[in-house]
Parts: structure tokens; sequence; C-alpha cells
């Protein structure tokens, strides 16, 4: 299988990403010490409109506006780039509960493993510690059967 099956619409805007990406936590990490990882991002903002003591220690309601506002520029930033490339929006076929359920059960994951995808993928791994090499590890294993059980199954295809 080559390239141009896996990627037919072609890798360079994954390339890019990836590197915006990366620079945008490693300014994140060298101007500021600040560690940006999406789960945290998600029980801060939730400090602005939940009783439960979970979201109200100190660490996440000390930092739930740049937290917020790191949230916000991924998301203007995804727009910006949707404009500048001319690309069509890509909307989902998947029916709302079928996103409802994934979303609750990666929130829960995120939870679990004391941090999320982008935090242990890019943030862990680049400063090296082995409790995010290990989770990734994890993530990937468990994504890749469930991708296949679930193709096996027809659903989602």
């Amino acid at each position: 299988m080559d390239l141009n099956t896996l990627f037919p619409n072609g890798i360079a805007h994954y390339l890019v990403g990836g590197l915006l990406i990366g620079l945008g936590v490693s300014l994140l990490y060298a101007l500021t010490g600040l560690v940006g990882g999406m789960s945290t991002v998600y029980s801060a903002v939730w400090s602005f409109f939940s009783k439960l003591p979970f979201f109200h220690q100190d660490s996440l309601v000390r930092s739930r506006q740049w937290r917020l506002v790191f949230a916000l520029g991924l998301i203007l930033g995804a727009a910006i780039w949707l404009r500048l490339s001319g690309s069509e929006p890509v909307i989902t076929q998947i029916p709302w509960w079928q996103l409802a359920i994934g979303g609750f059960i990666a929130g829960f994951g995120a939870r679990f493993g004391n941090g999320c995808t982008s935090g242990h993928g890019i943030c862990g791994m680049a400063s090296l510690n082995l409790i995010s090499v290990l989770a990734v590890i994890v993530f990937l294993v468990v994504a890749i059967i469930t991708a296949q059980l679930f193709a096996s199954l027809g659903i989602g295809v």
C-alpha cells in the first residue's frame, strides 16, 4: 500500500499542522513554563460552571483564564486555516448520539489516564516522560483494536 492510497489528499497539511502544534506548545512552555494539554483545559473551563469540588481545585481555578484563551486559539487557528486553505469544512455522517458517547468515553479516559492524547502525546513525550510514552502506546493499541473491531462489525463504515 502506497502513501497515495493511505492519504489521498496528501500529507502536507498533516505535516504543517503537526509543526504548528509543536511550535505552539513549545512556545507556551518556553515563554511561560505552562503545559498545554486539552483535558486540563476541559476541566478548568468546567470550573466556571460546575459546583463539584473536583473542578474547584486550586490549580484548575488559577489556570482557567489562560486555558480558555488557549482553547479559543485552537478553534480560531482551525477557522483561519480552513479559510486560508479554501477547503470546504468536513461534515461527519456519524449520528450525534454516537459522537456524544464517544466524547464521554474519551473524556472519561482522559481523566482516568491523568491526561489526554495531546497532553501525553505532544507535551509529555516531548519532555521524555516515561508515563506519557506508555500512555501513548496504550492509546494507539486500544485505538487500533477498536477501529479494527468496529470495521469488522461494519459499524461506522
